[in-house]
């Protein structure tokens, strides 16, 4: 299993090529055909309605997206047998991205234009969701895409049902410097999520008087984490915190000679964001208890949405499974478009649909979530701790949901920007100056 979790969330992403990669696959697509105002004509005319499921069933990032596939199918067979939308049944297309970016560009290219699907459900790499991005954008498509992530990004052609920064990373590092420690280590993997991600932890630390001591990355993959440990050490004599935004091989590494190295969380707790459920079982509960990630869903949620989630998933997929928080943002996706579609009284116009989305509620599993005008949604921020049986013990939660704000606020270039697709009073919708900012 630790073998299988070096398959990590966002490896290989090299971002620069991977943007190269798709303007030039781009350049190779036959211009939109429009219709009611929604991109490329779409097929919900016949007795189904046809959507695409889009992730990696092979290759490096398999070992996480198939279980997010498996979310997403259960949503669409608990919608069949309530009926389907607007009379009808939703029928799945299953494409592999195969774990390279260029190949989700192909596959959603496909998707749209010779499957007609409605909408797409997938992608969990940033690398994967910025190749498609101009794809979406050309044919003025739609893509639901459940994972958190760096933010800094607000398209009119995605709904993101995954966190923005500030309902994971920044309230995670509000509750660390309360609980915690002024004094914060960064560890990442090398690529756009972790550095980003980073550039905000460094500039809310600044201005809530915190202190960066280290930061230090690791090649995707790479294992060799004996310097940056001992890099913490120096920079931590004493002990304080690590906020480890660390993937895939290096993880497994990463825990297990921090603690060789008697770097226990009760002198150095680390707070990680791409940890869940699965990623525990891989490297060792006896790794990670004590350490905590921070979310907005864990399986451990005491709701009865939650616990029936559970339950319908385990009765599908096996007793022996677990949910997490990807899976739970994929499980909501589906059903927030089914009800924009049904409220829109379509499935065909995009636009209707889009429109129709921005205010619709679901009682979720993780709790009760909104569509908000920057096509992000409100999300309660969780906090947990691994026990022993490997399950998160929640420890802090936030009263209510969390409104998204994908333009970062302490980061100096986009602090004061705002995203509203309802508005048109702006220039850009996807990005402008706030008032009174």
């Amino acid at each position: 299993m630790a073998q299988q979790f070096g398959l990590g969330r966002r490896k290989f992403l090299v971002y620069g090529s991977a943007a190269l990669g798709t303007s030039l696959l781009i350049k190779g697509c036959a211009p939109a055909t429009e219709t009611g105002g929604g991109g490329q004509t779409p097929a919900a005319g016949g007795d189904t309605i046809k959507v695409g499921i889009l992730h990696s069933l092979s290759g490096t990032m398999a070992i996480s997206e198939k279980s997010v596939v498996d979310a997403t199918q259960l949503a669409i067979e608990q919608i069949n047998q309530a009926g389907g939308v607007l009379g009808k049944q939703i029928e799945p297309i299953l494409e592999d991205g195969a774990s390279d970016w260029p190949t989700f560009a192909e596959k959603a290219t496909k998707l749209i234009d010779q499957d007609k699907v409605v909408a797409v459900f997938g992608c969990w790499t940033s690398a994967s969701r910025k190749a498609v991005l101009p794809v979406f954008e050309a044919k003025n498509h739609m893509l639901w895409y459940p994972v958190q992530y760096e933010g800094q990004e607000c398209s009119k052609n995605i709904f993101y049902t995954g966190a923005a920064p500030n309902q994971q990373i920044e309230p995670a590092v509000d509750w660390l410097l309360q609980n915690k420690g002024k004094k914060f280590f960064l560890v990442g993997s090398d690529y756009v999520f972790p550095r980003t991600a980073n550039t905000i932890i460094k500039a809310q630390l600044a201005a809530k008087g915190g202190e960066t001591v280290g930061e230090d990355y690791l090649p995707l993959g790479n294992t060799e984490v004996t310097p940056i440990i001992t890099r913490i050490r120096n920079a931590l004599p004493d002990g304080g915190v690590i906020f480890n935004t660390l993937n895939g091989d290096s993880n497994v590494a990463f825990f297990k000679q921090l603690q060789g190295a008697g770097l226990t969380p009760d002198k150095y707790p680390t707070m990680s964001v791409s940890i869940a459920e699965e990623e525990v079982q891989a490297i060792g509960v006896e790794y990670l208890k004590g350490h905590y990630a921070a979310w907005n869903y864990f399986m451990t949620v005491d709701t009865p949405e939650n616990k029936a989630f559970v339950e319908a998933f385990k009765a599908k997929y096996g007793q022996n499974r677990v949910t997490n928080d990807p899976m739970e943002a994929a499980y909501i996706a589906v059903n927030l478009w089914k009800q924009a579609v049904e409220q829109a009284g379509t499935a065909d116009d995009l636009e209707k649909v889009r429109q129709a989305a921005i205010g619709q509620t679901f009682n979720a599993p993780e709790g009760p979530v909104k569509m908000f005008p920057n096509h992000h949604i409100s999300k309660t921020v969780r906090i947990g701790e691994v026990g022993d049986d490997g399950l998160f013990k929640i420890v802090y939660s936030t009263p209510q949901p969390v409104d998204p704000l994908p333009w970062n606020q302490f980061v100096a270039e986009t602090k004061g920007f705002a995203c509203d697709w309802t508005r048109t009073d702006v220039d850009n919708p996807g990005k402008f100056k706030a008032a009174g900012a």
